[in-house]
């Protein structure tokens, strides 16, 4: 498996795969070549179909320092589903330099034509199982398992910590509305304002729900987000540790702690199955999310490695089959209220493991269910692999026709 730390990024919304990816990218490529007066990106897959919507053309236009085109094609003949071509020419229009760019999900990338350092294997092991074989044999926990790869981690996960809280609090304080054809309002201040004045519990839930939002809006609002494990699932997660830290008040070392567990179980579904909507649906975004903030969970309320593999089962068991469709190609509609309701399925899988496990022993492994997300996305269908091209997005065009 990779390292944990290429699961965590800080980077602008609203997509990982759509604005993350290829900003990386563009970056790269004007480091590794330097400067040139033209350039011309082909996009391809989800990139193509849904790229204007996720500001796609406008992170390139930005990101490369020369006349830049970006173009929307459709005849793709690469492995991945989901890349672009990116080609630097002279002053006389003469390509000079070419890339195949592979988005995988997450904002992170391969490219063909350059092996890159970051994708270089840091963990033997790639299933649960032999994990737990690994913490039984050395007497680690989960978190000493990780910090053993990645010496380096815990500072860098203090830094993911702080973004993360930041995130949630300027969208908790931002109005108005989102960028986009769909017109919609920022919702995040006043669901947190209808929270404060409610009973504990469903204080409680409407706050996890109002910090997702709050997330989650300012990744749709192209502002800076963490991709825990992607930008269109980023609510999830950071809504789990704002509220373990605001509400509950857990030690800022215990929580970056909880990044380490849950970004183990993220590395594992990233490893055995995919995090890209465009490859699995958004079972293998918000499902994810949901499984790692449901470890995340249980850890801080000290599980058991066997009641935290639990509960990152139920978590991404109960997602299986969550198809990507976003409407106009914006990650607001599903995305933005599937954020909110994960952030629920996370806490509820977090003590219905707890409650579970001292009743029967669970039959269903992580590693499992993992499996199947990874078979299940490739029986979806494209239209529902965030292309817009069918589901609620199909749906909500047809009724708007003017959008």
């Amino acid at each position: 498996m990779q390292a944990i730390k290429e699961l965590y990024k800080i980077g602008r919304g609203p997509s990982s795969s759509h604005t993350l990816a290829p900003e990386r990218a563009c970056r790269l490529f004007t480091e590794k070549y330097g400067k040139y007066p033209f350039y011309r990106a082909e996009l391809y897959g989800s990139l193509s179909l849904t790229g204007r919507g996720h500001n796609t053309d406008a992170i390139i236009k930005e990101t490369l320092p020369g006349e830049t085109e970006v173009v929307f094609l459709l005849d793709w003949q690469e492995s991945f589903p989901n890349g672009f071509y990116l080609i630097a020419y002279d002053d006389q229009h003469r390509e000079v330099h070419r890339w195949t760019v592979f988005s995988l999900g997450g904002g992170s990338i391969q490219i063909k034509e350059y092996p890159l350092d970051w994708n270089r294997e840091v963990y033997t092991e790639t299933s649960f199982k032999e994990i737990v074989q690994v913490c039984r044999e050395k007497n680690y926990t989960l978190q000493e398992y990780v910090y053993a790869h990645e010496p380096e981690l815990k500072e860098f996960l203090l830094d993911i910590l702080h973004a993360e809280i930041q995130c949630v609090e300027h969208g908790l304080s931002n109005t108005g509305v989102l960028p986009g054809k769909l017109g919609m309002m920022r919702s995040a201040h006043d669901l947190y304002r209808s929270a404060v004045i409610l009973p504990k519990d469903e204080r409680d839930r409407l706050k996890l729900m109002a910090y997702a939002y709050a997330a989650s809006e300012e990744n749709a609002g192209s502002n800076t987000c963490v991709t825990a494990p992607t930008l269109g699932a980023c609510g999830v997660m950071a809504s789990m540790l704002y509220y373990c830290w605001k509400d509950l008040g857990i030690d800022e070392n215990v929580l970056a702690d909880a990044l380490a567990v849950g970004g183990l179980f993220g590395n594992l579904i990233k490893t055995n199955a995919t995090i890209s909507g465009a490859v699995g649906g958004c079972q293998a975004e918000v499902g994810a999310a949901v499984s790692m903030a449901s470890a995340a969970f249980s850890f801080v309320d000290d599980q058991t490695i066997e009641q935290i593999e639990y509960a990152a089962e139920i978590g991404m068991e109960h997602n299986l089959g969550l198809t990507c469709d976003p409407v106009l190609g914006y990650v607001m509609i599903p995305c933005i209220e599937r954020n909110a309701m994960g952030i629920l399925r996370a806490r509820d899988a977090s003590l219905l493991s707890r409650t579970m496990s001292a009743i029967k022993p669970h039959m269903v492994s992580f590693d499992m269910v993992v499996n199947t997300m990874n078979e299940t996305g490739k029986q979806i269908p494209i239209t529902l692999k965030e292309t817009s091209t069918g589901g609620l997005a199909r749906e909500f065009e047809e009724q708007n026709p003017e959008k």
